[in-house]
Parts: structure tokens; sequence; C-alpha cells
């Protein structure tokens, strides 16, 4: 930046902080954040370091004021570790009561408001009141032992103490957060500086980081806490406060902070008091884990889907800062979606650090009046791709330049269209690069065929050295194409044709995934292989047996129909069959309503998604139509024609309540 230009831009964030500085401390408001803000000062004050005969007397910096393993085991858990629905303002958190009310026939009697620590959560088992092994969440399902990393984190007791009048069972399991103090963060930064190594990003990383550590002497030198926040053995607790009771009294580290709260008013006051004094926290906190206190109610309202009914995880406000906008790229995904991405100067964002924004459509840009060159406001939540929410037009110079969205595909040329009813273009070239590289990282996603150690640069790799055009290709690699690769040692690829062997045999429902048919996500692949259950009758069906799944809309059935008579497709799952993919379907387990159909009329006051989900988790279908096969019929208020027609067929007729006792 020449001095004509930083004198330009001096002058304009002086303007623009002392704006912002006016409405909060004058007018006790604000427009932007307050770490928005500070990046604005920052900008500011780095020029000034750099042009120091450019600082002006009413500049606002100016003011006076006041032993190591060779690799981890892998362990099961021996309950799955659901995950927790995420509520972003106080009207889903109503939604949420409302939700399980219905089923609870407004009984609910507190909550229990509990800070959620921003670290790794662990799992630790205790048999005979000794600490036997600990391990990561992993997927919720299969974690990785780290019980030696573990074991140098002093809160973490290696014997239970004993409880008056309990005697422990011989198994005790524990859930917890291992967490690193902000001060203890501070101190390791000072040493990668003192050391000229690079900075750790934010101290949840650092946390994770160090209990995946080979050596233990290395996560012991990171002094790591752990905060425990769930037992999962039943030690006679009635309450979930009773848990944290019942925890510290084993010997473990719980927080102060947590709250019993009578009604969702007082959960609302614990939320605000927190989201101004969680900074003051030793530790990083980035929302509240909402409880139902009482466990009969916890255990009668269950989970649906991948999360439990019971609580629910408030997310404070999304930090925002200020950045630049240095260029805006055109991405083309495996769909042929163009998406305008925001090329930034990087920042410090939720504890990480940011470098791209996704601008989603050509719509979206227009309605901001994004130019390559404005100051923005970003923002982050959890760890998703940060959105651009607000530009600072007058930080502009003049020199911005507007987008214009281009007419041609920027991979392979091909003229873009815009179908109807949509606001995305498309790239209508199936056989474009950009397009068949995103449908092979979809194809060997974790969520698909899971393929370990086929990232997206060696996708591209293949790719680029003709090994691989389409996803049946993959099955086709010999130990001999890899070991000529760059970068590829022959332990390498040897453990890749080990792992693109053992995924051949993958479950029906994660194949339908992996095919990338539009519209079809995981929930719909299970629907789809639940009703199929084979590929064949998934690949000989109509758009009408489609249409009459329950959650499988006139759009999606277009879509699988377009897919099932694409020639390119059918050559595919041709190729898949011959490179012996082994498809499974396994039936629900343990269930009781396995095989039996079910269908809903009337006004219910459980949400019917609610009770079809729970017709599903016990193995059970949800049909849309009356017919003799049908076996349960659930009636409602007001019911329709659906109930007479039941009653010809003598079919099994249930009120709302003996429902929910026989799904019980």
């Amino acid at each position: 930046m020449t001095k004509s230009e930083a004198k330009i831009r001096i002058a304009k964030l002086i303007d623009e902080i002392n704006y912002h500085r006016h409405l909060y401390y004058v007018q006790d408001t604000q427009e932007i954040s307050d770490t928005a803000f500070d990046y604005l000062e920052k900008e500011l004050i780095e020029l000034e370091k750099s042009f120091p005969d450019l600082i002006r007397l009413d500049s606002p910096t100016q003011r006076v004021g006041g032993k190591a393993l060779n690799k981890f085991k892998k362990i099961i858990h021996p309950s799955k570790i659901l995950s927790l629905a995420d509520a972003f303002d106080f009207a889903d958190l109503k939604n949420w009561q409302e939700r399980n009310e219905k089923l609870l026939k407004n009984d609910t009697k507190s909550y229990y408001s509990e800070l959620k620590m921003d670290g790794l959560t662990v799992v630790l088992t205790y048999i005979d009141g000794v600490l036997a092994f600990g391990a990561t969440r992993g997927d919720g399902e299969v974690g990785e032992d780290v019980t030696m990393n573990l074991k140098t984190i002093n809160s973490i007791p290696l014997k239970l103490r004993p409880l008056k009048n309990i005697v422990l069972p011989k198994i005790v399991e524990v859930r917890g957060e291992v967490v690193m103090n902000k001060k203890v963060f501070a101190d390791l930064n000072k040493l990668q500086v003192k050391n000229n190594l690079p900075l750790f990003a934010n101290p949840r990383n650092v946390a994770a980081g160090s209990i995946r550590q080979l050596d233990p002497q290395v996560t012991k030198s990171r002094k790591l806490d752990c905060l425990v926040f769930e037992l999962l053995t039943d030690l006679g607790q009635n309450t979930h406060q009773e848990v944290h009771q019942l925890l510290a009294q084993l010997g473990f580290k719980t927080s102060p902070y947590n709250e019993v709260c009578q009604n969702l008013n007082d959960v609302n006051k614990y939320l605000q008091k927190w989201e101004k004094k969680r900074k003051t926290l030793a530790y990083d906190t980035d929302g509240v884990v909402v409880v139902v206190n009482d466990i009969a109610q916890e255990k009668f309202l269950g989970s649906v889907g991948k999360a439990d009914r019971w609580m629910i995880a408030y997310k404070f406000p999304a930090e925002q800062v200020a950045t630049k906008v240095l260029d805006i790229e055109v991405q083309v995904g495996r769909t042929g979606a163009l998406t305008p991405v925001a090329i930034l100067a990087p920042v410090l964002v939720a504890g990480s650090i940011v470098s791209r924004a996704t601008l989603h459509n050509q719509d979206e840009i227009k309605r901001l009046d994004v130019r390559v060159g404005d100051t923005v406001i970003i923002q982050k939540a959890g760890d998703i791709i940060p959105d651009i929410v607000q530009v600072l037009p007058k930080l502009r110079t003049g020199k911005e330049k507007a987008f214009v969205f281009p007419k041609n595909c920027p991979v392979c040329k091909s003229p873009v269209q815009q179908k109807s009813g949509e606001v995305a273009w498309y790239c209508p070239n199936k056989k474009c690069y950009a397009q068949n590289i995103e449908s092979l990282i979809h194809f060997v996603s974790k969520k698909a065929f899971n393929i370990e150690g086929l990232g997206d640069k060696i996708i591209k790799q293949l790719v680029d050295n003709g090994l691989v055009n389409s996803a049946a290709d993959i099955f086709s690699l010999k130990l001999g194409d890899l070991e000529v690769l760059e970068r590829f040692a022959s332990k390498k690829a040897q453990n890749l044709i080990i792992a693109i062997e053992k995924s051949k045999t993958i479950a029906l429902d994660r194949f339908l995934y992996a095919l990338g048919i539009r519209h079809v996500g995981t929930e719909t692949a299970i629907i789809l292989a639940d009703h199929f259950k084979d590929l064949a009758k998934f690949q000989a069906t109509t758009q009408t047996e489609l249409e009459n799944l329950h959650e499988i809309g006139p759009e999606v059935s277009v879509a699988i129909m377009n897919w099932l008579h694409d020639q390119n497709n059918l050559e595919l799952l041709k190729n898949l069959q011959k490179a012996q993919i082994n498809l499974e379907y396994t039936q629900l387990k343990n269930s009781k309503l396995n095989g039996q159909s079910f269908l809903f009329t009337g006004s219910l006051e459980l949400e019917r998604t609610e009770a079809q989900n729970m017709v599903r988790a016990k193995g059970g279908k949800v049909v849309s139509s009356v017919s003799k096969n049908l076996n349960y019929l659930v009636v409602g208020e007001n019911p329709g024609s659906k109930l007479s027609q039941a009653e010809k067929f003598n079919i099994k007729i249930l009120s709302e309540q003996e429902f929910l006792k026989l799904v019980k």
C-alpha cells in the first residue's frame, strides 16, 4: 500500500471507528460486534505503525485510557454417543420445549443448565472403581483408546471415591470434556514463539491434539484438565442435578457454574448472564446445554434420529470479525452447481484462521452488494464455513470491483444454465473435470464408501495420472499403479489397496448415498434402502412408487428417475457390479416393531414427523395409504376416510395414547 492509499484508508477507518464508538459509548447501542470493532482498530494501529507520520490527533489510537505408542487401538463405546440438537435463539428453545411437552403432557418439572465447555469429549470406564480405559468420542460408536494420555490429567481420578450408602457396581461409565486453561494456552504459545514454532490456533485444538499424542509425556506437558458432565451408570440418581452431585462425590471435577432452572424463563436468565460473563471463565465455552432435569422424563423422551430429545445445545451468538475481500472465485460442485466463494485476508474467527467465506449464489452477492476489495463483517457459528453478514461501504476507496457471474463454467468452459425455479446456475457438462473430482470425493467420503487414505489430493492425483476416471475405476487399482506415483511409498500404496478391498462390502443405504444422486442425503438413502432392500429393485422402481414413499416427494422422485435413466449412471452401476461390490441390508435388531406398518390420520398432539420417527426407531415402517397389509392405524381428532377404510379391512385401530405405550 502506498502512502497516499494509506492516508485515505486511515481517514476512512478513523471515521468508521469513531462512528461506532459514538453508538456504543454515547447512545448505548451497537451495529457490529465487539470483535469486529477490535479488528478495525487493529488494522488502524498497524497502518499507523507503518506510516507514523500519518497519525492524526483525532485518531482513536491516541485516546489515553485507564512411553510412546505406535498407534491407538479402537474401543467400542458401551453406549452410543448421540449428537446434540442445536438452538441458536430463545425461539428455538421454546419450540424444543413445546415438542417435549406434547409428549410429557405439559409436565416438564425443571431444567438443568450447564456451560458447554469447548474441548474434546472423552468416555471414562472404571472397573471395580479403578480407571480401566478411556476413549475419544470418535464417530459416536467407536473411539480411540487414549487411556495412557488421560491418566496424565490430574483432575481425572485413577480410583473412584466410595459413596455413602451406595455400593458401586462393577462397571461405572462417565463422560467428560478435556479442556485447556486459557492461561496455560497463552504460556504454551509463548513457548512456541521462543522456539520459533508456529502458534496454536485455540485451546480446543491443542486439547484435542494433545490427547491424540502417541507419547503420553507430550500430553502430560500440556497441563490439561477434564470436567465431567454425565454419569451413564445407574447409581440411583433421579435428576440430572444429582448426576453432577454424585460425580463430585466420586472425585471428578465438575463445572461449578451449573444451575437448576425451574422454567424456561429461568433458563433464559442463565443464558443472558453467561453470554456476558463467559469471557471471564478460565476455559472457552461456546454455549449452554439445557437438560430436562428429571431422569424419568429423560428416559420417556428418549431420542429421535441422531440426537436425544431431552437435551439441547444453545449456541452463543456467532463471533463476528472484520476483514477484506481479496477476490471472488466460483467453485463447481458434484451436481454442477456454481457457488461463489469470497477469498479473504486471513483472519482469526471462532478459534480458527479463516480465508474463505461462502456467498451462496448470484442473488446473495446482489443482496449484499459485496465487491472485490470491500471491508466486510464475517461470522462463523461452530465449524461451518463462515458467512459474510455485512459490507462496510463507507470504507470503499473507489477501487473496489463489482463481481460479474460467469457465463461459462470456470473449469470446462461450457455455457452455464439456470434451472426453472432455482437461483443457482449449473454447468451442464457431466464430464466436467470439477464435477468428476467432487463426485469421486463424495463417493469415498466417510458417510459413503469410507475408503481410508483416499483423500482429496490423492483423488486428484489419480485422475490427473489417468488411473481413475469414474468411481468404478477405484476398485481396479493395482499396487503397481500406485507405487510409481509421486510421494507414494510401498507401504502407503499397500495400505490403500487393502482399504479399497475392505470397502467393497458396504451397507445398501451408504451405497445409495455414495452414488451422489441429487437430493438423496443420508436420511433419504436409509428410507430407500429400507423400502427396496435390494439394488435391482431400486433400479426397477417407478416415479409413482417413489412418490408413495414417506418423505420422498415429487422433486426427489424426479431427481432419482433422471439419475436412473442416465446412460453414464447405468454404466457406472454395471461396472460397480463387475467390481464385485457386496451390498448388505440389515434389518434393525432387537426392534419390537420389525415388519409392522403404521399409518396416521387425524390431528395428533404429537408432531406427525416425531410419531413416524418413533415407528422407524423401533424397526417399523410408515405407509401413506390403507391396504389389507396395514398393521396399525393411529387415529387422532377428526380422522378422515382412512378410518372407515381401515375398519373394512379389520385393521387394528390405536389411539394416540395406545400408540405411545406400544412404542415405549
